[in-house]
């Protein structure tokens, strides 16, 4: 169901799904080759308005998706193939989730096409057993890799070939950040691989969604390098990143404070900030709330088009309820780098 103003008042509901993670779907079954999407076009970002530029970014087009495969939901994290046409997607229910987006005559998004759900394996090469070992909820793609962070058991598993898992078998990677320092439902929300060619040389960061140090900022780290923070604002919590081609991370976080103050925002990072030891922040490139079509926006992922410009491709977890939505929103980011989320 589409979250309008007057239906705020059924946030209470969401925020024990968003606390708990909460599943509604039955046990995982066989690999399925192909799912049947259904999708709902939303012309407009703004609702009521016919506002184009938020902050830094343009809205390109997007729709909010639904599946009878009960599979298809709690999306937490997405990666776009090369000039935005396909992708590689996880729920934090333990499945991957992969298609192509459909275009309509003038390039913007209206649904997916080619749809494939399938579990993920574990090392033993069995599927999840329960939400504790399958709660995934941050993808990078590094080399022929799929690297999945994963929430509650926390741990990093690599996948490969990355962009066709659906069979492989997870490999534990080291963890930088330790496990008793990550909390239970607040792990490892983001992990990106920088560009090979960007002040990082294609290292792969990870960022926690609400695990903090003595200071009260969120726990990061490069993998291979060594740990580093990020200035937290209390009321958001990062829920994915990724890198733009110049090397900057962008962080993308969510704010639930009870009735009415749902919002997302994007903050940008300075790759070039970005080294071990080092408290990271940046300016917010965009913020929204009930005002425009948003939900509980966890994925997000860069990509840049055939016509040369930066897309932003963002997903939302629908925590497997019947008053949130999946839905994917895509961005342009505008050439004016100095634009804020003030221009509403």
């Amino acid at each position: 169901m589409p979250l309008r103003l007057a239906a705020v008042g059924r946030w209470g509901l969401v925020a024990a799904l968003l606390v708990a993670g909460a599943t509604l779907s039955p046990a995982p079954r066989a690999l399925s080759a192909e799912t049947q999407v259904r999708a709902q076009p939303i012309a407009r970002f703004a609702i009521g308005r016919d506002t184009v530029r938020f902050g830094a970014l343009d809205y390109v087009g997007g729709f909010s998706y639904s599946s009878s495969d009960r599979r298809l939901k709690g999306v937490s994290s997405i990666r776009m193939r090369p000039e935005g046409a396909g992708f590689l997607a996880l729920t934090d229910t333990g499945f991957w989730f992969a298609g192509t987006i459909r275009r309509d005559a003038d390039g913007r998004p209206v649904g997916i096409a080619d749809a494939r759900i399938a579990p993920m394996l574990n090392p033993a090469g069995r599927t999840m057993p329960n939400k504790g070992q399958a709660d995934a909820e941050g993808l990078a793609i590094s080399g022929d890799e799929a690297l999945v962070s994963f929430e509650r058991d926390h741990r990093i598993e690599a996948f490969s070939p990355a962009w066709a898992p659906f069979e492989a078998r997870g490999r534990r990677v080291p963890l930088p950040i330790p496990r008793g320092e990550l909390r239970g439902n607040g792990g490892i929300e983001t992990i990106a691989a920088s560009p090979k060619d960007s002040p990082l040389g294609g290292a792969v960061v990870i960022v926690a969604e609400r695990s903090i140090d003595d200071a009260g900022n969120l726990l990061a780290a490069i993998l291979g390098r060594g740990p580093f923070t990020v200035r937290r604002d209390e009321v958001w919590a990062v829920t994915d990143g990724t890198f733009l081609p110049d090397g900057d991370l962008l962080l993308l976080e969510r704010r639930f404070e009870g009735f009415g103050r749902v919002g997302m925002r994007i903050r940008r990072i300075d790759g070039a900030s970005i080294r071990p030891g080092a408290l990271v922040d940046g300016p917010v490139l965009m913020e929204a709330d009930l005002g425009e079509e948003i939900d509980n926006m966890e994925g997000l992922d860069a990509w840049q088009g055939s016509d040369g410009q930066i897309y932003l491709s963002l997903v939302s977890d629908d925590n497997g309820s019947f008053i949130q939505r999946n839905l994917y929103l895509e961005f342009r980011l505008a050439e004016d780098r100095q634009a804020t989320a003030g221009e509403r």
